[in-house]
C-alpha cells in the first residue's frame, strides 16, 4: 500500500478497487507486463461495496433464459471462476429453481429445452427438497449446479494480490478529474487522506461501478446509457430445512435466496421489492449520495411475506439486517435480463476506458476485450 507521491506518473491507473478493478490491475502486471500501475479506491477496503453487497452467486446461465448470450458466457466462465478462485467457492448447498405456475416468463419445459442448449445440468429435484414448496403455486422443482462465493475470501486475495505485485493502492482516495496531461498521457485529480493529489498515466480504467460517470474533468460520461437503482438485500437466519439450500423461483416477480457465506447467513432479494427507486445514470448525479441520503426502510417483511406463499419453511426466517447497495443495469437489456459487458474507450481521451460489469463472471469477458484492445 502507498500513500502516493505528488504528481506521480504511471503506466497504468484504476479507478476503483472492487473485483473488477483489482482483477484489471493484475492483470495489466501479469499479462501486459506494466510495472507502474495505481489503484484508487473510495472506501477504506478493497471489495467492500457491489462486491460484497450483492448475492454472491456463481453463475452457471440458469438465471437467463431469455438471454442465451448471457446464460452461454456464464456456463464459459463457470469453470474458469473455480478454477482461479477455488477457496471462495462454496459448494456444500443444494441449488433449486422452481417454475410457478402463473406470472412466469418461462415454462417448465422451455426452461428444461433451454438448459440442455446452454449444456447446463439439470434434473427434477428430489422429494426432500420438492416437499418445501407449495404446489399449488409452483409447477415443476429442479435442481441445479450452481455455487455461491465468500466475499471475503476474495477482499483476502485482492490485497495479497496487489501487495505482491507492488500496485500503488491508495484507499480512502476518490478521482475526481481527468483530463489530458499531453498527447499521449492523461492527468487524474484525486482527493485522499493527504489531501489532493494529481496522477499522469498512459492508461486509465474506470472500474467505479455505480460512480462509472462521476469522474469529471474532461470526461462527459459513457455514451451507453446505465440505469442505477438502490436495491435491499435481506441477509436473514433461515430455519434448518434451509440451511443448507438456495432457491430461485422463475421467472418473473419472484424471490431468490442464496447462502452467503461471508456472514453464515442467506440472502434474500425480490424481483418486487429488492429495487427501491430508480433513474438514469448521468454525470453530476452521485448515486452514493442519493444512497447516503435515502430513507425508505426496510422490505424484508414483505419479501419473506411473499416468499413463504411459494416456500412455507421461509416464514421462519428471522430478519437480521439488509445491505443497500446502488446496482447499475446496461438500459439496453432491461427487457430480456441480460448481463453484457460493457467495455468503453472514450473517444476524447483514447487512454481512457470505461468498465462495468453486471456479474462477477463478467471478468473473463472483460478481460477478453482487453486482449484484443490496442493498450
Amino acid at each position: 500500500m502507498s500513500d502516493g507521491t505528488p504528481g506521480s506518473q504511471h503506466d497504468a491507473l484504476v479507478i476503483g478497487g472492487g473485483f473488477f478493478g483489482v482483477c484489471i490491475a493484475s492483470y495489466l502486471v501479469r499479462q501486459r507486463g506494466l510495472k507502474r500501475v495505481c489503484l484508487v479506491e473510495r472506501e477504506g477496503e478493497l471489495l467492500t461495496r457491489a462486491s460484497f453487497h450483492n448475492q454472491a452467486r456463481v453463475h452457471n446461465g440458469y438465471h437467463y433464459p431469455r438471454s442465451f448470450t448471457t446464460a452461454f458466457r456464464s456456463r464459459v466462465n463457470l469453470p474458469r471462476f473455480i478454477s482461479d478462485w477455488p477457496d471462495a467457492v462454496v459448494t456444500d448447498f443444494t441449488k433449486l429453481y422452481a417454475i410457478a405456475r402463473r406470472n412466469s416468463k418461462v415454462t417448465s419445459r422451455q426452461f428444461v429445452k433451454f438448459c440442455r442448449e446452454i449444456g447446463a445440468t439439470v434434473a427434477p429435484a428430489a422429494d426432500q427438497f420438492a416437499n418445501l414448496f407449495q404446489p399449488r403455486l409452483i409447477d415443476t422443482i429442479f435442481e441445479v449446479a450452481e455455487w455461491a462465493f465468500d466475499a471475503t475470501v476474495l477482499g483476502s486475495w485482492a490485497a495479497k494480490e496487489l501487495e505482491g505485485l507492488d500496485v500503488d493502492v491508495r484507499l480512502s482516495t476518490r478521482a475526481t478529474e481527468v483530463s489530458p496531461a499531453s498527447p499521449a498521457e492523461l492527468r487524474v485529480t484525486t482527493v485522499g487522506p493527504g489531501g489532493t493529489d494529481e496522477v499522469v498515466s498512459r492508461l486509465v480504467f474506470n472500474c467505479s461501478y455505480a460512480g462509472i460517470n462521476q469522474v469529471g474533468g474532461s470526461f462527459a460520461g459513457v455514451r451507453t446509457g446505465i440505469k442505477q437503482e438502490i436495491t435491499e438485500m435481506a441477509m436473514v437466519k433461515v430455519p434448518p430445512a434451509l440451511s443448507r439450500v438456495g432457491v430461485t423461483v422463475m421467472d418473473g416477480p419472484f424471490y431468490s435466496l442464496m447462502p452467503f457465506p461471508s456472514r453464515g447467513l442467506h440472502s434474500l432479494s425480490h424481483v418486487r421489492y429488492t429495487p427501491h427507486s430508480s433513474w438514469v445514470d448521468q454525470p453530476g448525479l452521485d448515486p452514493y449520495a442519493r444512497l447516503d441520503g435515502y430513507q425508505g426502510g426496510s422490505r424484508a417483511a414483505w419479501m419473506l411475506r411473499d416468499a413463504g406463499r411459494y416456500m412455507p419453511k421461509i416464514a421462519e426466517s428471522v430478519h437480521v439486517d439488509s445491505s443497500f447497495e446502488v446496482k447499475a443495469v446496461l438500459m439496453k437489456n432491461e427487457n430480456d435480463d441480460g448481463r453484457p459487458i460493457l467495455v468503453e474507450q472514450d473517444a476524447a481521451m483514447p487512454g481512457f476506458f470505461s468498465v462495468l460489469g453486471g456479474k462477477i463472471d463478467n471478468i473473463y469477458d472483460v478481460l477478453e476485450s482487453l486482449d484484443a484492445a490496442s493498450l
